[in-house]
């Protein structure tokens, strides 16, 4: 994995949801362009919080790490708490071997314009249910679009 020193990318309004960021440069597969930084907080940190935008209250910079923490990009957070869901995302999350830190990392080739985008595959602690559906709603409009940012299982 190659990670970028220069800056190769900008934030800017986006045509799927609020804010995106978008390439400036040719990114290659393979590349870190960001880790996602921002305060260091437990779950039950997280669940007593208040929602960052009260207008829309499920949309969340909260990013689950295997090490049990749970980062707040909304505090300290950088331009990656910008990027946007899809069902076809040109970008994932990498964590480190320690479960405490995660990059986010171009899973093909980018180029200048682009937005970049990964799949969020939230994952609530509640049944399944359209109402959860929509209010996790997707916007991608891809053609694998599955209707909703939350992690939806293979046989539903």
């Amino acid at each position: 994995m190659t990670r970028h020193k220069d800056n190769t990318y900008e934030v800017k309004q986006s045509p799927l949801h609020g804010k995106g960021v978008f390439a400036r440069a040719f990114i290659a597969a393979d590349t870190a362009i960001f880790e996602y930084t921002g305060e260091r907080i437990s779950a039950e940190e997280a669940d007593e919080k208040a929602a960052s935008h009260p207008d829309d209250p499920f949309h969340t910079f909260f990013f689950s790490l295997s090490c049990g923490f749970i980062i707040d990009g909304s505090v300290d957070g950088n331009d990656a708490r910008w990027i946007n869901h899809s069902c076809e995302p040109n970008c994932e999350a990498q964590e480190n071997e320690a479960g405490t830190r995660v990059y986010v990392v171009a899973l093909r080739d980018i180029h200048p314009g682009e937005e970049l985008l990964f799949d969020y595959g939230l994952v609530i602690d509640e049944p399944m249910s359209d109402t959860l559906k929509q209010q996790y709603r997707c916007l991608c409009g891809t053609p694998s679009c599955r209707g909703t940012m939350l992690a939806v299982e293979e046989d539903e």
